[in-house]
């Protein structure tokens, strides 16, 4: 089974203009609503991959019940955990003209130490050895930077596999918990090893920082260039991204790592996974909003994605 853990869930909003202007009404000509939230998007991606997996995580009011209804009329079952306050929204605004867009993410609700601690309790009761589970995105207010960590050692002593796609603490205490993947961008991953990445030597050297924290095997997405992956075996492999236009890359991380997980769960290697996670990646960043490719799309995109040996030097 495959869980996905959403602790600070969005509706997505995204409006769209013809030329974005400061001062002044803008008219949208498009718009659309999506049941957003880095985990939820991943649910999305193995949806479209006719894969079933169950969104766990905190929602609260209105909002929150507009994502759970969204999730359950695409047919992805849920599990949450219902806390005061509002879930948040977010809006992305597109410009029509240069394909450019602005983004803006609230906070989100506060987390208090009771809720979190029934969120933990319904982990334990869910997880099962052999099970995937994608610990995906921001932590709410309250809820401390330790806590991803604390799942991922609760769902080892129940046999479990974790992959963590976060940023700042909450990425560098959840690696020394020793998580089955991280899945970070070139950014995030920068930000932690406190090293260059415009190479892929220097990806590598990252990647390889992040094992001696504590991760198992590493994925570091570089946009439209792909992702380079350093196994827990220290082998390198780096997939190059097919040419797609790209349209609104938001969520084409999060499809990526709905594509590792379904790879991964379907006992493929880390290896082949990293060209299905780059695949599904290529999909989304093509299309509107966080909308996920088709299994048809994606497998076509898939045939175009050459996976390499990276341990050579780099010569750029």
């Amino acid at each position: 089974m495959i869980y996905t853990l959403t602790l600070n869930p969005a509706v997505d909003r995204e409006l769209t203009v013809s030329q974005v202007q400061y001062d002044t009404v803008l008219r949208a000509s498009h718009e659309r609503i999506d049941f957003g939230g880095k985990g939820f998007n991943v649910s999305r991606l193995l949806q479209s991959l006719h894969t079933p997996s169950t969104a766990v995580g905190f929602l609260g009011g209105k909002s929150g019940e507009i994502l759970q209804d969204g999730l359950k009329s695409l047919g992805i079952a849920t599990d949450f955990v219902w806390i005061p306050g509002e879930t948040r929204t977010t809006v992305s605004i597109v410009d029509q003209s240069s394909g450019h867009y602005i983004k803006v993410n609230e906070k989100g609700p506060p987390v208090d130490s009771d809720k979190q601690a029934q969120l933990l309790d319904k982990i334990a009761a869910l997880a099962q050895a052999g099970d995937w589970w994608v610990l995906a995105g921001s932590l709410p207010p309250r809820v401390p930077d330790s806590f991803y960590a604390d799942v991922i050692r609760l769902l080892h002593r129940h046999g479990a596999r974790a992959i963590l796609d976060t940023s700042g603490e909450s990425l560098r205490l959840g690696c020394q918990a020793s998580p089955d993947m991280v899945k970070p961008n070139a950014s995030e991953a920068r930000q932690l090893t406190g090293l260059p990445l415009e190479t892929l030597t220097q990806a590598a050297a990252a990647a390889h920082s992040m094992h001696q924290i504590g991760a198992q095997n590493v994925i570091i997405s570089l946009g439209q260039a792909g992702a380079l992956l350093r196994t827990a075996g220290a082998a390198t492999w780096f997939a190059a991204s097919p040419p797609v236009l790209e349209r609104n890359p938001t969520g084409a991380g999060d499809a990526m790592v709905g594509g590792l997980v379904w790879a991964l769960a379907g006992g493929l290697s880390p290896q082949v996974a990293l060209g299905w996670g780059v695949a599904c990646g290529a999909a989304s960043a093509s299309l509107d909003g966080t909308e996920m490719g088709t299994q048809a799309y994606i497998e076509e995109l898939f045939q175009q994605v050459l996976v390499e040996d990276a341990r050579v030097p780099d010569k750029g």
